[in-house]
């Protein structure tokens, strides 16, 4: 695992432009960044992040299994009783998993350690999938990387296949928080991906998702039977819709008991399933008394919570936090200490790719704080043997 310099291609913002990628700078700030490149071996990625991900989307499914028949289990996590049916209605039908990606801390040797599960809203997708491809593909075709350099990425052919697995012919509704770049970015791929499979789709506003008290239905009364939302299902059983009988005769990707999987109470769970896995981290819900046993070196997170907000790392008398986001209410946990490797003044997190239950690919996300933000950029990789 390398970092090394890479030339900037001069005709970017054209490639980014053909490719539909408007969000290369947010909020005047960059957010791609090509002028440094990350380098792997085929055995380094096969053996760490592909293993590691198709091995712990294996346990999620088993952990889900077990949550959704055990009630002390859903309260422990601090899910609100009324999600508990539609959440094990949900896994009793069976109910598909589009995506999923986990963050792992990994310095190429070694397993990598598992951070956390984005399983519920997952951006950083269309970088991930198409715009590193891209990246890779000129630097192929303008000789700055030999004919044989490589990506750890089938993103792109397994999203397509997959919706055309799970979804039908649709029609297919997708929304977003449209006055998000990110999220309407990462939703209008995954609409592209699911035209692709020849579903028919319809591009909406989370204020656009009603209800007529039977069912969900857009803003023209048209009946909402499949879901996809970028939307985070704590926030919707929060919302008038989440209470309503009408969420049971919807099917959403993601599905309701993934809300077991996005919440980081699970990494408690896991540990509490398999402990000593090689990809997993001893981590504690906090009122539990072993989580005594990290002592002083350990990373406390919110049950609930993004972009790393109100996250803590303590490293003996070394504090490292993230931004304030006013998550905490429903509980902690404390997980052992896996710092990102450094490299310069920037600390990359490796972001895995999961569809269905195959691994797919892989997003390099770095910040110059040990947590990872909103503000960190995305960086290209290539497999070179």
């Amino acid at each position: 695992m390398r970092r090394v310099s890479s030339p900037v291609r001069p005709d970017a913002a054209t490639r980014f432009a053909a490719i539909g990628f408007d969000f290369a700078t947010i909020d005047g700030e960059a957010y791609w960044d090509e002028s440094a490149r990350w380098v792997f071996t085929l055995d380094q990625i096969e053996q760490g992040p592909e293993t590691a991900t198709e091995e712990l989307a294996a346990l999620c499914d088993e952990l889900v299994d077990r949550v959704v028949r055990d009630e002390a289990a859903l309260a422990r996590l601090k899910i609100p009783e009324h999600a508990w049916g539609p959440i094990a209605e949900s896994r009793r039908r069976g109910d598909p998993s589009l995506y999923g990606r986990f963050d792992f801390s990994w310095n190429g040797a070694g397993p990598p350690k598992l951070l956390e599960y984005n399983a519920d809203t997952p951006t950083g997708l269309l970088e991930a999938a198409v715009v590193q491809w891209q990246w890779l593909e000129d630097m192929v075709a303008r000789g700055a990387l030999p004919e044989e350099a490589d990506q750890f990425n089938s993103l792109h052919e397994k999203l397509v296949e997959r919706w055309r697995t799970i979804a039908g012919a649709g029609p297919l509704h997708l929304a977003c928080m449209r006055d998000s770049r990110e999220d309407s970015g990462t939703t209008d791929y995954l609409e592209h991906c699911a035209g692709l499979a020849g579903i028919e789709t319809i591009g909406l506003d989370m204020g656009d998702v009603g209800h007529d008290g039977f069912r969900l239905v857009d803003r023209r009364a048209m009946p909402i039977d499949l879901l996809f939302k970028l939307y985070p299902w704590e926030w919707a059983f929060a919302d008038e819709f989440g209470r309503s009988d009408a969420v049971g005769r919807t099917r959403f990707f993601e599905p309701p008991w993934k809300l077991i999987l996005s919440n980081k109470g699970m990494l408690a769970l896991l540990w509490e399933m398999a402990p000593g896995h090689p990809n997993l981290l001893p981590t504690f819900f906090e009122d539990d008394p072993k989580a005594r046993i990290l002592g002083d070196h350990y990373a406390r997170k919110p049950l609930f919570s993004r972009e790393g907000a109100d996250v803590r790392l303590v490293d003996g008398a070394t504090r490292a936090e993230g931004p304030a986001g006013g998550y905490g209410a429903e509980g902690w946990i404390r997980q052992a200490l896996a710092p990102l490797p450094r490299f310069g003044a920037r600390f990359p997190v490796i972001g895995s790719w999961v569809v269905g239950n195959e691994a797919a690919g892989m997003g390099i996300r770095e910040d110059v704080s040990p947590v990872t933000t909103d503000r960190a950029w995305f960086l290209p990789h290539v497999i070179l043997d």
